[in-house]
């Protein structure tokens, strides 16, 4: 098994996306659980398209 992806930002802070991610989210004045759910879906087709939906458990999504 392969090291995860580490973050290449030079703050001194030595974390994977998912790591930042979910500090960045659990920071937030107010921020729960529910805040840090992936508010989309990246699916690639087997001809190599990428295809990107708003995730059905988003809270806030895009329209009226």
């Amino acid at each position: 098994m392969s090291a995860p992806d580490r973050d290449h930002l030079d703050d001194g802070v030595d974390m994977t996306f998912e790591e930042r991610r979910h500090d960045t989210f659990r920071r937030m004045s107010g921020s729960d659980e529910h805040d840090e759910a992936p508010r989309i879906e990246v699916e690639e087709t087997e001809s190599g398209d990428v295809r990107i939906d708003v995730a059905d458990s988003a809270a806030v999504r895009p329209g009226d």
